[in-house]
Protein backbone atom coordinates (compact mmCIF):
# COMPACT_ATOMS: atom_id res chain seq x y z
CA UNK A 1 0.00 0.00 0.00
CA UNK A 2 1.29 3.45 -0.93
CA UNK A 3 1.35 5.57 2.24
CA UNK A 4 1.52 9.36 2.33
CA UNK A 5 2.67 10.94 5.60
CA UNK A 6 1.87 14.62 6.03
CA UNK A 7 4.34 16.11 8.50
CA UNK A 8 2.63 19.34 9.46
CA UNK A 9 4.38 22.48 10.66
CA UNK A 10 3.58 26.10 11.50
CA UNK A 11 5.93 27.53 8.90
CA UNK A 12 8.06 30.68 8.77
CA UNK A 13 9.20 32.79 5.81
CA UNK A 14 12.60 31.74 4.51
CA UNK A 15 13.40 35.29 3.35
CA UNK A 16 13.06 38.43 5.53
CA UNK A 17 11.07 40.45 3.01
CA UNK A 18 7.73 42.25 3.17
CA UNK A 19 6.53 40.12 0.24
CA UNK A 20 6.87 36.95 2.34
CA UNK A 21 6.35 38.22 5.89
CA UNK A 22 3.13 40.23 5.48
CA UNK A 23 1.12 37.36 3.86
CA UNK A 24 2.50 35.01 6.54
CA UNK A 25 1.26 37.30 9.31
CA UNK A 26 -2.06 37.94 7.58
CA UNK A 27 -2.77 34.22 7.51
CA UNK A 28 -1.98 33.90 11.21
CA UNK A 29 -4.12 36.87 12.23
CA UNK A 30 -6.99 35.72 10.01
CA UNK A 31 -6.90 32.24 11.53
CA UNK A 32 -7.02 33.70 15.04
CA UNK A 33 -9.52 36.47 14.26
CA UNK A 34 -12.26 34.93 16.48
CA UNK A 35 -10.15 35.94 19.48
CA UNK A 36 -11.18 39.57 18.92
CA UNK A 37 -14.45 41.40 18.40
CA UNK A 38 -12.86 43.59 15.72
CA UNK A 39 -12.46 41.21 12.77
CA UNK A 40 -12.18 41.36 8.99
CA UNK A 41 -9.54 41.50 6.28
CA UNK A 42 -8.74 45.18 6.94
CA UNK A 43 -8.00 44.39 10.58
CA UNK A 44 -5.72 41.45 9.76
CA UNK A 45 -3.87 43.47 7.11
CA UNK A 46 -3.26 46.34 9.55
CA UNK A 47 -2.01 43.95 12.23
CA UNK A 48 0.31 42.28 9.72
CA UNK A 49 1.71 45.55 8.44
CA UNK A 50 2.33 46.77 11.99
CA UNK A 51 4.10 43.57 13.07
CA UNK A 52 6.08 42.91 9.88
CA UNK A 53 8.99 45.41 10.28
CA UNK A 54 9.93 44.08 13.73
CA UNK A 55 9.68 40.46 12.62
CA UNK A 56 11.77 41.17 9.53
CA UNK A 57 14.50 42.63 11.75
CA UNK A 58 14.39 39.47 13.88
CA UNK A 59 14.79 37.31 10.79
CA UNK A 60 17.70 39.44 9.61
CA UNK A 61 19.40 39.13 13.00
CA UNK A 62 19.27 35.33 12.86
CA UNK A 63 20.18 35.08 9.17
CA UNK A 64 16.68 34.03 8.11
CA UNK A 65 14.45 31.35 9.56
CA UNK A 66 15.84 27.80 9.27
CA UNK A 67 12.47 26.20 10.04
CA UNK A 68 11.55 25.20 6.47
CA UNK A 69 14.96 23.68 5.72
CA UNK A 70 14.89 21.74 8.99
CA UNK A 71 11.35 20.53 8.26
CA UNK A 72 12.37 19.24 4.84
CA UNK A 73 15.28 17.37 6.40
CA UNK A 74 13.00 15.90 9.08
CA UNK A 75 10.64 14.63 6.39
CA UNK A 76 13.48 12.92 4.55
CA UNK A 77 14.73 11.33 7.77
CA UNK A 78 11.28 10.02 8.72
CA UNK A 79 10.74 8.68 5.21
CA UNK A 80 14.02 6.74 5.40
CA UNK A 81 13.07 5.41 8.84
CA UNK A 82 9.67 4.21 7.62
CA UNK A 83 11.09 2.59 4.51
CA UNK A 84 13.67 0.90 6.70
CA UNK A 85 10.73 -0.68 8.50
CA UNK A 86 9.36 -2.05 5.23
CA UNK A 87 6.66 0.57 4.63
CA UNK A 88 6.09 2.05 1.17
CA UNK A 89 5.90 5.57 2.56
CA UNK A 90 6.51 9.03 1.21
CA UNK A 91 6.65 12.02 3.55
CA UNK A 92 5.39 15.50 2.68
CA UNK A 93 6.27 18.63 4.65
CA UNK A 94 3.25 20.96 4.78
CA UNK A 95 3.00 24.38 6.46
CA UNK A 96 0.06 26.08 8.08
CA UNK A 97 1.09 29.63 7.17
CA UNK A 98 3.78 29.48 4.47
CA UNK A 99 4.53 27.44 1.36
CA UNK A 100 4.20 24.61 0.69
CA UNK A 101 0.75 24.87 2.20
CA UNK A 102 -1.07 21.91 3.70
CA UNK A 103 -3.54 22.05 0.81
CA UNK A 104 -0.67 21.91 -1.69
CA UNK A 105 0.95 18.80 -0.17
CA UNK A 106 -2.41 17.04 0.15
CA UNK A 107 -2.90 17.69 -3.57
CA UNK A 108 0.61 16.38 -4.26
CA UNK A 109 -0.11 13.17 -2.34
CA UNK A 110 -3.38 12.79 -4.25
CA UNK A 111 -1.63 13.19 -7.60
CA UNK A 112 1.00 10.63 -6.54
CA UNK A 113 -1.66 7.96 -6.05
CA UNK A 114 -1.35 7.68 -2.27
CA UNK A 115 -3.68 4.97 -0.93
CA UNK A 116 -3.41 5.69 2.81
CA UNK A 117 -2.89 9.11 4.35
CA UNK A 118 -1.41 9.88 7.78
CA UNK A 119 -1.48 13.42 9.20
CA UNK A 120 1.19 14.07 11.83
CA UNK A 121 1.56 17.58 13.28
CA UNK A 122 5.13 18.13 14.46
CA UNK A 123 3.91 19.71 17.72
CA UNK A 124 4.50 17.39 20.68
CA UNK A 125 2.05 19.36 22.86
CA UNK A 126 -1.46 19.41 21.45
CA UNK A 127 -2.86 22.92 21.02
CA UNK A 128 -5.89 24.49 19.35
CA UNK A 129 -4.09 26.86 16.98
CA UNK A 130 -1.35 24.37 16.13
CA UNK A 131 -2.22 20.66 16.18
CA UNK A 132 -5.98 20.98 15.87
CA UNK A 133 -5.90 23.75 13.27
CA UNK A 134 -3.40 21.86 11.11
CA UNK A 135 -5.60 18.76 11.11
CA UNK A 136 -8.64 20.86 10.20
CA UNK A 137 -6.67 22.12 7.19
CA UNK A 138 -5.96 18.54 6.13
CA UNK A 139 -9.64 17.60 6.34
CA UNK A 140 -10.63 20.65 4.31
CA UNK A 141 -8.03 19.93 1.63
CA UNK A 142 -9.10 16.29 1.30
CA UNK A 143 -12.75 17.33 1.05
CA UNK A 144 -11.96 19.99 -1.53
CA UNK A 145 -10.47 17.27 -3.76
CA UNK A 146 -13.42 14.91 -3.10
CA UNK A 147 -10.72 12.39 -2.27
CA UNK A 148 -11.99 9.17 -0.71
CA UNK A 149 -8.76 8.13 1.00
CA UNK A 150 -8.33 6.36 4.36
CA UNK A 151 -6.97 8.97 6.78
CA UNK A 152 -5.38 8.53 10.20
CA UNK A 153 -4.52 11.55 12.34
CA UNK A 154 -2.13 11.89 15.29
CA UNK A 155 -2.54 14.63 17.89
CA UNK A 156 -0.56 14.86 21.17
CA UNK A 157 2.54 12.70 21.55
CA UNK A 158 4.71 14.24 24.30
CA UNK A 159 4.15 11.13 26.43
CA UNK A 160 6.14 8.97 24.02
CA UNK A 161 9.02 7.54 26.13
CA UNK A 162 11.51 8.52 23.43
CA UNK A 163 10.41 12.16 23.66
CA UNK A 164 11.46 12.69 27.26
CA UNK A 165 14.70 10.84 26.53
CA UNK A 166 15.32 13.01 23.47
CA UNK A 167 14.87 16.23 25.45
CA UNK A 168 16.88 14.96 28.40
CA UNK A 169 19.74 13.77 26.19
CA UNK A 170 19.89 17.17 24.47
CA UNK A 171 20.20 18.89 27.84
CA UNK A 172 22.79 16.44 29.17
CA UNK A 173 24.88 16.67 26.00
CA UNK A 174 24.87 20.46 26.17
CA UNK A 175 25.83 20.79 29.85
CA UNK A 176 28.59 18.22 29.45
CA UNK A 177 29.98 20.04 26.42
CA UNK A 178 29.80 23.43 28.15
CA UNK A 179 31.09 22.21 31.50
CA UNK A 180 27.95 23.29 33.38
CA UNK A 181 26.71 21.43 36.47
CA UNK A 182 22.98 20.98 35.97
CA UNK A 183 22.53 20.01 39.62
CA UNK A 184 24.54 22.86 41.18
CA UNK A 185 22.55 24.80 43.80
CA UNK A 186 23.23 28.09 41.98
CA UNK A 187 21.95 26.77 38.62
CA UNK A 188 18.27 26.78 37.60
CA UNK A 189 16.68 24.84 34.76
CA UNK A 190 13.90 26.85 33.09
CA UNK A 191 11.53 25.38 30.55
CA UNK A 192 10.14 27.76 27.95
CA UNK A 193 6.93 26.95 26.10
CA UNK A 194 5.09 28.71 23.32
CA UNK A 195 2.28 30.75 24.86
CA UNK A 196 -1.35 30.49 23.85
CA UNK A 197 -4.43 32.69 24.38
CA UNK A 198 -6.41 31.73 27.47
CA UNK A 199 -9.52 31.40 25.30
CA UNK A 200 -7.88 28.46 23.56
CA UNK A 201 -7.45 26.76 26.93
CA UNK A 202 -11.10 27.31 27.79
CA UNK A 203 -12.51 25.72 24.63
CA UNK A 204 -9.63 23.63 23.27
CA UNK A 205 -7.14 20.92 24.26
CA UNK A 206 -5.52 20.88 27.71
CA UNK A 207 -2.40 22.55 26.33
CA UNK A 208 -1.19 24.14 29.60
CA UNK A 209 -1.59 20.81 31.40
CA UNK A 210 0.42 19.08 28.69
CA UNK A 211 3.17 21.69 28.99
CA UNK A 212 3.39 21.21 32.75
CA UNK A 213 3.41 17.43 32.38
CA UNK A 214 6.14 17.52 29.73
CA UNK A 215 8.31 19.63 32.02
CA UNK A 216 7.77 17.21 34.89
CA UNK A 217 8.66 14.11 32.91
CA UNK A 218 11.79 15.66 31.37
CA UNK A 219 12.93 16.98 34.76
CA UNK A 220 12.32 13.56 36.29
CA UNK A 221 14.39 11.96 33.53
CA UNK A 222 17.21 14.37 34.43
CA UNK A 223 16.89 13.87 38.17
CA UNK A 224 16.08 17.56 38.61
CA UNK A 225 13.56 18.36 41.34
CA UNK A 226 13.41 22.16 41.18
CA UNK A 227 12.81 23.94 37.89
CA UNK A 228 10.77 26.82 36.47
CA UNK A 229 8.36 27.23 33.56
CA UNK A 230 7.60 30.35 31.55
CA UNK A 231 5.63 31.09 28.38
CA UNK A 232 6.64 32.97 25.25
CA UNK A 233 3.56 35.07 24.61
CA UNK A 234 2.84 37.28 21.61
CA UNK A 235 0.99 40.13 23.30
CA UNK A 236 0.54 42.39 20.29
CA UNK A 237 -3.23 42.10 20.77
CA UNK A 238 -5.37 42.92 23.79
CA UNK A 239 -6.20 39.36 24.82
CA UNK A 240 -5.21 37.25 27.82
CA UNK A 241 -2.33 34.82 27.41
CA UNK A 242 -0.76 32.02 29.41
CA UNK A 243 1.34 32.92 32.44
CA UNK A 244 3.89 33.41 33.82
CA UNK A 245 5.78 35.05 30.99
CA UNK A 246 9.30 33.73 30.47
CA UNK A 247 10.87 37.19 30.90
CA UNK A 248 9.25 37.58 34.33
CA UNK A 249 10.40 34.13 35.41
CA UNK A 250 14.03 34.83 34.48
CA UNK A 251 14.07 38.31 36.05
CA UNK A 252 12.88 36.90 39.37
CA UNK A 253 15.37 34.02 39.59
CA UNK A 254 17.56 33.90 42.69
CA UNK A 255 20.44 32.04 41.07
CA UNK A 256 23.81 32.51 39.36
CA UNK A 257 23.03 30.85 36.05
CA UNK A 258 20.02 29.76 34.05
CA UNK A 259 19.67 26.90 31.56
CA UNK A 260 16.71 27.33 29.20
CA UNK A 261 15.09 24.46 27.31
CA UNK A 262 12.41 25.33 24.74
CA UNK A 263 10.33 22.28 25.61
CA UNK A 264 7.48 22.84 23.12
CA UNK A 265 9.62 23.48 20.03
CA UNK A 266 10.96 20.91 17.56
CA UNK A 267 12.69 23.38 15.22
CA UNK A 268 15.06 26.28 15.57
CA UNK A 269 13.07 29.33 14.52
CA UNK A 270 12.55 32.98 15.39
CA UNK A 271 11.09 32.08 18.79
CA UNK A 272 14.30 30.27 19.76
CA UNK A 273 17.01 32.08 17.82
CA UNK A 274 15.69 35.63 18.32
CA UNK A 275 13.39 35.57 21.35
CA UNK A 276 15.48 33.21 23.48
CA UNK A 277 19.05 33.58 22.19
CA UNK A 278 18.91 37.36 21.86
CA UNK A 279 16.07 38.93 23.83
CA UNK A 280 15.89 36.55 26.80
CA UNK A 281 19.69 36.35 26.99
CA UNK A 282 19.79 40.13 27.29
CA UNK A 283 17.16 40.01 30.05
CA UNK A 284 19.14 37.37 31.94
CA UNK A 285 22.48 39.11 31.62
CA UNK A 286 20.99 42.44 32.73
CA UNK A 287 19.86 40.57 35.86
CA UNK A 288 23.43 39.34 36.38
CA UNK A 289 22.79 35.74 35.30
CA UNK A 290 24.99 33.45 33.26
CA UNK A 291 22.76 32.31 30.40
CA UNK A 292 22.57 29.02 28.50
CA UNK A 293 20.01 27.77 25.97
CA UNK A 294 19.70 24.14 24.90
CA UNK A 295 19.75 23.60 21.09
CA UNK A 296 16.63 21.94 19.66
CA UNK A 297 17.35 18.28 18.74
CA UNK A 298 15.51 18.67 15.44
CA UNK A 299 17.87 16.48 13.42
CA UNK A 300 18.53 13.78 16.01
CA UNK A 301 18.08 10.28 14.50
CA UNK A 302 16.11 9.37 17.63
CA UNK A 303 13.55 12.04 16.74
CA UNK A 304 12.99 10.60 13.28
CA UNK A 305 12.54 7.15 14.81
CA UNK A 306 10.06 8.58 17.33
CA UNK A 307 7.93 10.01 14.52
CA UNK A 308 8.22 6.74 12.61
CA UNK A 309 6.95 4.93 15.72
CA UNK A 310 3.86 7.14 15.73
CA UNK A 311 3.15 6.57 12.04
CA UNK A 312 3.70 2.83 12.27
CA UNK A 313 1.54 2.67 15.40
CA UNK A 314 -1.39 4.58 13.94
CA UNK A 315 -1.35 2.38 10.82
CA UNK A 316 -2.24 -0.69 12.85
CA UNK A 317 -5.75 -1.99 12.08
CA UNK A 318 -6.68 -0.97 15.63
CA UNK A 319 -4.01 1.35 17.11
CA UNK A 320 -5.35 1.14 20.67
CA UNK A 321 -4.20 -2.48 20.74
CA UNK A 322 -0.60 -1.48 20.04
CA UNK A 323 2.26 -1.27 22.51
CA UNK A 324 2.78 2.46 22.00
CA UNK A 325 -0.36 3.35 23.93
CA UNK A 326 -2.23 5.29 21.26
CA UNK A 327 -5.87 5.98 22.14
CA UNK A 328 -8.74 7.65 20.36
CA UNK A 329 -8.29 11.37 20.84
CA UNK A 330 -10.74 13.06 23.22
CA UNK A 331 -9.99 16.59 22.00
CA UNK A 332 -10.72 15.66 18.40
CA UNK A 333 -13.26 12.86 18.80
CA UNK A 334 -13.25 11.15 15.42
CA UNK A 335 -12.81 7.45 14.70
CA UNK A 336 -9.56 8.19 12.84
CA UNK A 337 -7.74 10.49 15.31
CA UNK A 338 -5.36 9.04 17.89
CA UNK A 339 -3.01 10.38 20.55
CA UNK A 340 -1.03 9.45 23.66
CA UNK A 341 -2.97 11.81 25.95
CA UNK A 342 -6.37 10.15 26.14
CA UNK A 343 -5.60 7.50 28.77
CA UNK A 344 -6.79 9.82 31.55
Amino acid sequence: MKIGVLILNFGEPENPTLEEVIPFLERIFARNAPLESDQGSDRTRKLAEARAPGLIEEYKEIGGSPLAAQARKQSRMVERALRGRGLDARCYSGMQFTDPSIAAVVAEAHAAGVEQLVALPIYPLCGKSTTMAALEDVQEAVAELSWDVPLREITGWHRHPAYRRLRADAILSYVKREGVDLHAPDTTLVFSAHGTPIKYLDDGPRYAEYVEEACRIVARELGVRDYELGYQNHTNRDIKWTSPEIETVVKELDTARVIVDAVSFMHEQSETLAELDNELRETAEEAGLEYHRIPIPHDAPAFAELLADLVEGVLRPEPIMGELGLRRCLCRPTTTTFCLNAAD
